[in-house]
């Protein structure tokens, strides 16, 4: 068979100099996961792959070495151990160029959620990134997680609560009110006032350093129990309800919902640092309330 040219490997730069990454994006392959009751789970990734050039000297890297490198991830369970050899693997196929290698995997996680009360289910996705970068030194990763939620204006509850009570002070002038009358009166006279809510949404980034992985699914649903109004899926008229009290036991403002999540990261044992960003894309206002916070 007649050699093919490979000017990669034939011929050098024309101006010599170190690149920090090189490689390709938006690989798209399947990968399973392991769902919450264990089953495994086939999600659509997109996949961005890197190595160092350390060899100023060399053209380029060889990118067709990466896509079957990281196109194993279609046939091999997904877990640290996995990522963790892919990564080795891409910094041998590139060993006279360079040490270090990167990848990064975007992905929605569709899990199965239970409904409150009525035993309906549904399912969620939740978008998910996944970050894990290996040198001669270190191995690295970052978890990166959207979790929306409900969240109900403490201020705007108290708001609601005054015109309710101003209400009632109207209609039963006497000091003293029979229940009869007023529970008839609760039923029939309509809303009085409602405080108002938002969907709302934790931007969570954990780095893990070499820890081990925790279960995706685990964590997400220990965040939404922790935030205490996670959003729901199929739903009956009692688990409308049901969520309705739940946001009326956990009026928050969004410094609330920070503190929340922020409490939790700390007390995990897997967590080397992290960053996150709570937003609450207003009802009331045309802008969004937020909190930034991370480590120290």
């Amino acid at each position: 068979m007649r050699a093919l040219p490979d000017v990669t490997s034939d011929i050098n730069t024309e101006k010599p100099s170190t690149l920090q990454w090189v490689g390709m994006e938006d690989i798209a392959l399947p990968m399973t996961m392991n769902r919450q009751d264990g089953k495994p789970q086939t999600v659509s990734a997109l996949a961005k792959v890197y190595v160092s050039l350390e060899q100023p000297d060399a053209k380029g890297i060889h990118m067709s070495r990466l896509h079957t490198l990281i196109n194993q991830l279609a046939e091999r369970d997904f877990n640290k151990i996995t990522i963790n050899q892919i990564l080795d693997d891409m910094i041998h196929s590139h060993s006279s160029l360079g040490k270090a290698a990167k990848i990064e995997l975007s992905f929605d996680l569709l899990l199965k959620k239970q409904a409150l009360l009525s035993g309906e289910s549904g399912y969620q996705s939740y978008p998910c990134t996944i970050k894990a970068e290996k040198n001669s030194k270190d191995f690295s990763c970052e978890f990166e997680l959207t979790i929306p939620y409900s969240s109900t204006c403490p201020c705007s509850a108290s708001l609601a609560r005054q015109l309710y009570a101003d209400a009632v002070n109207a209609k039963f002038s006497e000091s003293t009110i029979d229940k009869a009358d007023l529970l008839e009166w609760i039923q029939s006279a309509g809303s009085i006032a409602t405080p108002h809510s938002q969907r709302s949404y934790a931007y969570i980034r954990l780095s893990l350093a070499d820890n081990d992985w925790p279960s995706l699914s685990s964590l997400i649903f220990q965040l939404e129990e922790i935030i205490g109004t996670p959003v729901q899926t199929a739903v009956k008229r009692v688990d409308e309800q049901e969520f309705a009290r739940l946001n009326a036991e956990n009026l928050m403002f969004c410094e609330d919902a920070a503190r929340r999540i922020k409490f939790a990261l700390e007390r995990m044992s897997f967590v080397e640092n992290y960053w996150f960003k709570v937003e609450h894309q207003e009802s009331l206002h045309a802008h969004n309330a937020v909190v930034i916070d991370q480590s120290n």
